[in-house]
């Protein structure tokens, strides 16, 4: 089965580990320029660029011409069906949390009794 393209959506665009580097130096909500990216993760231009190209066809990243300068920012809005997605499964995590919490305070209860003999 061929796998989509990488700009159908915003899950087959940052399926990508690069591409979600790219989107944690965009993080704080700054414009940046390509060379600060480059400089952040330490990758050459051409695939920064590609990545970026990507992202800015989905929506998750937009661009400002600045002179001869391009500068982009992170659209966070459009990560939002990703974070919907992953909120149904939070109660899996929270649920295990709870059982490890309840587990080791179980057996803290039990190293209490066995000192106090």
């Amino acid at each position: 089965m061929p796998r989509a393209a990488t700009t159908t959506d915003v899950f087959n665009a940052i399926a990508e580990p690069r591409r979600r580097e790219i989107i944690d130096v965009l993080f704080d909500g700054r414009a940046r320029a390509v060379g600060e990216i480059i400089e952040s993760l330490g990758l050459a231009q051409p695939a920064v660029s590609k990545h970026l190209s990507v992202l800015r066809k989905v929506g998750i990243v937009s661009v400002t011409k600045h002179g001869q300068m391009r500068l982009y920012r992170l659209e966070p809005a459009e990560l939002r069906p990703v974070s919907e997605w992953v909120k149904k499964y939070e109660r899996f995590w929270t649920q295990q949390l709870s059982r490890i919490k309840e587990r080791a305070e179980e057996k803290a209860r039990q190293l209490n009794k066995d000192k106090e003999k």
